[in-house]
């Protein structure tokens, strides 16, 4: 990342150096001790940063492109909060996070709710509250209209093909199996779901035991498709972001490895936390999965 002295930067977003030094004065960034300007706490978390030179001592500088305080107010009146978007729905702005962290648009922070690489393509901006500097994200009103969100509020949702994030359309009779008609759900789990092998029976009753809240076959927050993941695991007890877990049980089927690899890069290219397990695994699952589980905070007691 690039680093613009104030005077820099003033000149890029034209300004005076001196009128940018009062304006960050004013966002409280800044402050004056006698003849020098220091960087405050805010000013840190703005992310400014000092540097000392030969010729100059201490001074500093700010990121390439910083939006200053102003500028994002002006940006963000066009923008819905969690509490316009709760009350569209229903709900509370506190249970419209939950909903929104639970599609993997946002992430619990030491600060409040920061936006995470999917809520971004959504169009979702992150801004600091002027006192405290606490984080939250507003929303474009598409949202409103986004297939995922209504879908938390439907009874059933809309089955589409696997398609890859970057919108390359795969072909569903050369990757996408019809599973569900060929694989029906057959095996009772001790916590009553019904699920598809013998491998995600150990899987599912695996948790169960365990005691880790989940679910079977969980809808993955893409944007535009309807994919599956075999196991998801919500975020919450000190996890900010939920994990999900693929069984891989047919790796010598060249379709179902196509399958396979397109699930591979969703997970990637959204950001999720992914557990993946093979048949050895199976085999040896409270070493293997409790292992996966602690690599993402999940400590099985």
């Amino acid at each position: 990342m690039e680093y613009l002295s104030t005077s820099a930067l003033a000149t890029q977003i034209q300004l005076k150096s001196t009128d940018l030094f009062d304006k960050l004065k004013a966002l409280g960034w800044i402050e004056r001790n006698n003849d020098k300007w220091l960087l405050t706490e805010l000013g840190k978390i703005k992310g400014g940063q000092t540097r000392t030179s030969p010729k100059f001592g201490e001074y500093i500088v700010w990121p390439e492109g910083i939006q200053l305080e102003n500028d994002q107010k002006k940006d963000s009146s066009k923008l819905l909060n969690a509490t316009a978007i709760g009350k569209h729905f229903s709900i509370s702005s506190q249970r419209l996070n939950l909903l929104l962290n639970e599609l993997g648009w946002v992430e619990k922070t030491v600060a409040g709710w920061g936006i995470t690489k999917l809520g971004k393509a959504i169009g979702g901006k992150q801004f600091e509250h002027d006192q405290s500097g606490g984080h939250y994200v507003l929303w474009p009103e598409s949202a409103l209209t986004n297939r995922d969100l209504l879908e938390l509020f439907q009874d059933s949702p809309i089955e589409n093909p696997i398609k890859s994030v970057n919108d390359q359309s795969v072909e569903k009779s050369d990757v996408v199996y019809d599973f569900r008609k060929k694989f029906p759900a057959e095996y009772r789990t001790k916590d009553g779901h019904y699920v598809r092998s013998k491998a995600e029976l150990t899987i599912d009753d695996s948790l169960y035991l365990w005691g880790i809240a989940h679910a079977y076959e969980k809808k993955l927050p893409n944007t535009e498709e309807n994919v599956y993941s075999d196991f998801h695991i919500p975020s919450g007890n000190g996890r900010p972001k939920a994990v999900y877990i693929e069984y891989w049980g047919m790796e010598n089927d060249e379709k179902y490895n196509l399958r396979k690899n397109k699930k591979i890069e969703i997970y990637n290219q959204l950001g999720l936390n992914l557990i993946q397990l093979n048949d050895a695994d199976i085999k040896n699952i409270e070493d293997s999965l409790q292992k996966y589980l602690l690599q993402h905070g999940i400590k099985v007691n």
